[in-house]
């Protein structure tokens, strides 16, 4: 059964693949339908995967508050549920901002290019994004976990007008990997005793494409790119994340960011705290708290 699944989740990403368009700047001016001109929620750089799937049911809930340094001032509810399917090796995930409340100085909609008589507060439902996240390989002594993801991301994000969403569909897919070291009583543990260890050290990069429509049939292709470090006890974990993507438009679509989590493990419960601050393209300051809770629906 576990074979069929597979088959059937690649058989839905290799036509995401083949839909790679080519593109060139000459055929046309940048569009500025890109994150440094809209809100903070319009396309995020995607969160990064570490090479591995979940193997427990994972629901998320959590706070946003954005604080742009050019005057847009945002706040959300978020909601994510990473599903696995038969197998852990193979999650379906959905999230989206539930609901977004917002607020824009004069300075700001003129950097996003609006008109003075458009209202600078408000609040709008957000875009839904589904994935597959498939593990091809689960790490052994010397090779690495390396998972492959593929997502789309819809349209049901509104306000166009208002510089919130793109009201147009995108899609992205990434391969992330990475590898463990594992520490405990004063010496290092191997892979296969990593049960018995203490402290985990991990280490994981990622590369992709993503893609969204812009105006006139065009769209912007983009490479993705990710980098991890994670370091995690029993009761608490730390992670460290640098990533963003480049669009070819070179005109405000080229988000780079970093981020730090601070998390807590307690029977299941994970509250955890998020900051991540926008080096490029991505004006915005983004602080996080939430809680997820995971379920082990395969043994059940």
């Amino acid at each position: 059964m576990r074979k069929y699944v597979l088959y059937i989740l690649l058989l839905w990403v290799l036509p995401l693949s083949a839909r790679v368009p080519i593109t060139h700047p000459d055929l046309g001016e940048p569009t500025g339908i890109a994150p440094a001109y809209f809100g903070p929620n319009a396309f995020p750089v995607p969160e990064m995967l570490d090479g591995r799937t979940q193997s427990h049911l994972r629901l998320e809930i959590a706070g946003d508050g954005y604080f742009g340094y050019e005057g847009d001032k945002t706040a959300d509810l978020f909601a994510r549920a990473y599903i696995p399917l038969f197998t852990e090796r193979v999650n379906l995930t959905l999230w989206m901002p539930v609901q977004e409340w917002y607020s824009m100085t004069t300075e700001r909609q003129h950097t996003c290019r609006l008109q003075d008589s458009i209202p600078m507060a408000g609040h709008e439902a957000g875009d839904v994004y589904v994935s597959t996240d498939i593990q091809l390989l689960k790490a052994r002594k010397y090779a690495p976990d390396i998972t492959l993801r593929a997502a789309i991301k819809t349209a049901s994000g509104g306000s166009f007008e208002k510089a919130r969403y793109y009201d147009n569909p995108g899609y992205f897919f990434d391969m992330s990997v990475g590898k463990s070291l594992y520490f405990g009583k004063g010496k290092t543990f191997p892979y296969a005793d990593a049960k018995d260890a203490k402290v985990e050290l991990r280490f994981a990069g990622s590369a992709g494409f993503l893609c969204w429509q812009t105006d006139n049939g065009r769209q912007n292709d983009a490479v993705m790119y990710g980098l991890q470090m994670l370091l995690k006890s029993e009761y608490v974990s730390l992670r460290a994340v640098w990533s963003g993507y480049v669009g070819w438009e070179k005109d405000g679509d080229r988000p780079m960011t970093i981020k730090a989590r601070l998390a807590g493990h307690v029977k299941g419960f994970e509250p955890f705290a998020e900051y991540q601050y926008g080096i490029k393209d991505y004006p915005f300051h983004q602080v996080r708290v939430g809680l997820a809770y995971g379920i082990n629906i395969l043994k059940k």
